[in-house]
């Protein structure tokens, strides 16, 4: 019955996505770019818009946080009717969470979860998750308008020199975690989707990894063969605390777990994770988990 239920919201969204690349057509997305000061990264309907914490200097356990571990924040815009449909998540340090959530409150957005994503980090950084649906770009300007109320970097500096390498054995942890991972800023970076389709307000979340809604496993190398992980697990009820017992077995710290979104099909939980130790021994602990989910392998 489960899987026959997938196919028909599988089909239904695949309907929707057709529509929905229809519309993109319509949306003045040089106006969003400007409106937002930077440009997307576009897969297939969707622009997301990175806007990473690079004005933090936030350390744990002894390690410096590079923006694409843990402090990459985010909105991304889905042509829906009526305009758009938008859903995000913002770091933010705790004195800035309320003017921010004014703001984006005042403006028409939604606030669909607030919490931390690591523990013990100096200063402690939190997550704000957001959603709209309107006019592109009037949802770009109440999400700009927003960040103002914080110091996130709303101007895209030149890169000062080129991201260092990632001091891994990548191959291998291709190998181990089943998916192709991708440097990024000095860090190396799995997404791995879900076999079940999701959908939100009857739309498909798709492309996944773009939407927020792909696990996503994070690597920074530590020196001598070691890194520091953390990322978040997209999780069903049952999936839970079979994947808890999978990363405490192996050495690997959980540190939160909670919604981010409000209305979605079927009901999804993330968790958050963190350790510092040799880099296979954890992808192997982290492919242990995600053999506990219905997660795929490419």
């Amino acid at each position: 019955m489960r899987s026959t239920l997938f196919a028909f919201i599988g089909l239904g969204a695949s309907l929707l996505g057709s529509v929905s690349a229809a519309r993109a057509q319509n949306v003045d997305w040089q106006k969003v770019d400007e409106t937002l000061g930077r440009k997307p990264a576009v897969s297939d309907d969707v622009h997301r818009y990175g806007f990473p914490r690079s004005d933090l200097s936030v350390t744990l356990d002894g390690v410096t946080i590079k923006p694409a571990l843990a402090l990459g924040g985010w909105v991304a815009f889905k042509p829906a009717h009526g305009g758009a449909m938008v859903m995000g998540d913002l770091v933010l340090l705790e004195t800035e969470i309320n003017p921010v959530m004014a703001k984006m409150i005042a403006n028409g957005l939604e606030i669909t979860a607030i919490h931390n994503h690591l523990l013990r980090a100096s200063p402690a950084t939190f997550y704000m998750h957001v959603a709209g649906h309107g006019d592109p770009v009037k949802l770009a300007s109440a999400i700009h308008d927003a960040l103002a109320e914080s110091k996130t970097p709303l101007t895209v500096a030149a890169p000062a020199s080129p991201p260092p390498a990632v001091d891994l054995d990548t191959a291998k942890l291709d190998q181990i975690i089943g998916v192709k991972g991708q440097a990024n800023g000095g860090v190396y970076q799995f997404n791995v989707k879900r076999r079940d389709p999701i959908t939100q307000d009857g739309m498909a979340l798709t492309p996944v990894a773009p939407m927020g809604v792909a696990i996503g496993i994070n690597f920074q190398p530590t020196g001598g063969g070691k890194a520091a992980i953390t990322g978040d697990f997209v999780l069903t009820g049952d999936e839970v605390n079979p994947v808890i017992l999978a990363l405490r077995t192996h050495g690997i710290e959980v540190t939160a777990l909670h919604s981010h979104m409000l209305d979605e099909q079927p009901r999804l939980f993330f968790m958050h994770f963190w350790a510092n130790d040799d880099a296979v021994k954890l992808a192997e602990g982290l492919r242990a988990a995600l053999d506990k989910t219905a997660s795929t392998k490419s």
